[in-house]
């Protein structure tokens, strides 16, 4: 087994090494991609329009190409990290020292012995999963860096007034910013806990960008060796992209923190990583575009474009009927294969440079198994499906319920949804805790926009007769929500004069969208806080915010 174990991490560390090879071009490109798009502001001629479309060819190809590799190499390593992490685990090379019997320390029973080699073992798993291929050396070495211990160490003193003090309090002069040199195991954390952020095209920036789009592929045309070419004509299209940021508060067990420095670095990692994780594969899928980047299955029920869909953009296509499909449950074995085989037609893939991929719950994974079943001429029972489609082909990725509901199938070529990360990834702790039944909160974040460029290359089908469901629920905003609204109880105008009611919102520093009305307009009216007495009477003058919180003011107009 530890021969196994050093094989694996020498792969890994090779794959690693290409990888870091691969992204330090993505400042070339970006630089490429700046200047092109300065050179399609100066086309002006025929000329100079087919020499810019020939290099942006070449540019697409080639980012395409480089992007694919990219997402390759995190595919390869995170699967051979948890084949190592696994192997480790087995190998059990960490136990305890154990006092011998009859010795003044006292003895242990057999029980006692077998729990904590149990609970060793557990954590030698966790580490493995969480710092992946580094040795016990290379991590002590970042635990005792200066900056992580100061950092350990500002962790366990919020514990320790927060255990003073049961609700939400500021502690001043205290930061807990997570060190530079864990913002590497933090990310990949992040890719190990999210199953689609690898299958998809993620371009780093810093800015609002826009990203080039090939339109329809021409035919070119046969002529003789000596001939003159024909010209080609090439459409490019542009879509923006802006910056949404992903995060919030998460907690850690204070059992943790008061465990070894490792633990209590692993906890944190692990816990960022699962949270962040989880909701890029949600929204990958069910992002509604507001306030959050957009989905792949929103885009697919649209029925007319947005609002602010780019007129750079391709030419948006309703695909609510033609691309989201419902398999009737009277077909079942091979009849229920042949028809999603027909369904998965509806996936256009002419753009991609990648393979189809499935995405399904293990309840609904279980029951593609299950309908794939035969008996073999031994008698055996077997099945077609092993992580891949049957026939049809394309690797099959199981995603919890809580993301993709039963008998919900979405099919399609995933490197043409785009992600675009931007600069400035953070993950860190709040200056503020939060003292929640024995756990101390910290925070992450992270920012990026997305879309499916190329929408027709999906497809969401439910089987079992059952109609796709088309959007998720998110975690509500709250933080930047009003919990709260207050006006005067009473005021007074004049007939012909004005007054201004300002509004308290609580939290302080929230800005929601305010409504306003006047119960008796013939008395008073209102338009942004602004009251015009109109004559002699009263009006009861209402504010609500945008997620339903109203506060009243009773308005006395005098004169005429």
């Amino acid at each position: 087994m530890a021969l196994r174990a050093l094989l694996l991490r020498r792969q890994i560390e090779n794959a690693r090494r290409d990888l870091e090879a691969l992204r330090a071009r993505d400042a070339e490109f970006a630089t490429r991609e700046a200047e092109l798009t300065a050179a399609i502001d100066e086309v002006e001629t025929d000329e100079q329009r087919s020499g810019v479309e020939e290099l942006i060819a070449a540019y697409e190809a080639e980012k395409a190409e480089h992007q694919n590799a990219i997402g390759e190499l995190e595919r390869s390593i995170s699967e051979l990290e948890t084949e190592l992490a696994a192997e480790e685990a087995a190998q059990n090379t960490e136990p305890a020292a154990e006092p011998a019997a009859g010795s003044d320390g006292g003895s242990e029973n057999n029980e006692e012995r077998g729990n904590r080699n149990m609970e060793n073992r557990e954590h030698r798993a966790a580490r493995a999963l969480v710092f992946g291929t580094m040795t016990r050396a290379q991590i002590n070495e970042i635990v005792q860096r200066d900056d992580v211990q100061n950092f350990l160490k500002n962790v366990r003193s919020y514990l320790r007034i927060g255990s003073q003090q049961s609700n939400v309090r500021s502690i001043e002069n205290v930061g807990l910013t997570i060190p530079e040199v864990m913002l590497g195991l933090l990310r990949e954390n992040v890719l190990r806990y999210s199953k689609l952020y690898g299958r998809v095209t993620v371009t780093r920036v810093s800015g609002e960008t826009r990203i080039l789009i090939t339109g329809d592929i021409p035919e070119a045309v046969w002529t003789e060796c000596c001939a003159n070419l024909n010209a080609l004509t090439m459409t490019f299209y542009q879509d923006s992209f802006g910056c949404w940021k992903l995060g919030g508060f998460f907690t850690v067990c204070n059992a943790n923190l008061e465990d070894s420095d490792i633990d209590l670095m692993a906890e944190i990692l692990s816990t960022i990583g699962q949270s962040i994780g989880y909701t890029d594969d949600k929204t990958i899928l069910y992002g509604t575009g507001v306030l959050k980047p957009m989905g792949i299955i929103p885009r697919l029920a649209q029925t007319q474009a947005p609002s602010d869909y780019p007129a750079t953009a391709r030419p948006w296509r309703d695909l609510h009927e033609t691309n989201i499909r419902i398999i009737a449950n009277t077909y079942t074995g091979l009849a229920l294969f042949q028809q999603i085989a027909l369904a998965a037609g509806y996936a256009k893939g002419a753009y991609s440079r990648g393979e189809k991929l499935w995405v399904m719950n293990e309840n609904t994974y279980g029951k593609i198994v299950a309908n794939a079943m035969s008996v073999d001429a031994s008698g055996a029972i077997t099945s077609g499906v092993n992580g891949t489609m049957p026939v049809i082909g394309g690797l099959i990725e199981v995603l919890p319920e809580s993301i993709i509901p039963d008998n919900n199938i979405l099919m399609g070529y995933f490197d043409l949804y785009r992600m675009v990360e931007r600069a400035g990834e953070k993950y860190a702790s709040s200056e503020h805790f939060h003292f929640l039944s024995d756990q101390t909160v910290f925070k992450g974040t992270v920012r990026w926009d997305g879309k499916p460029l190329i929408a027709e290359a999906f497809v969401l089908i439910g089987i079992d007769g059952t109609v796709p469901t088309t959007s998720a629920v998110f975690a509500g905003d709250n933080a930047n929500s009003a919990q709260g609204i207050l006006l005067p109880a009473t005021a007074t105008v004049a007939a012909g004069g004005t007054i201004t009611l300002n509004p308290t919102i609580l939290p302080y520093g929230v800005n929601p969208t305010l409504t306003w009305d006047s119960a008796t307009k013939g008395k008073a009216t209102v338009a942004d806080g602004v009251v015009t007495g109109v004559a002699a009477g009263t009006s009861v003058i209402s504010v609500t915010t945008d997620n339903g919180y109203t506060a009243t003011c009773t308005v006395t107009v005098t004169g005429e």
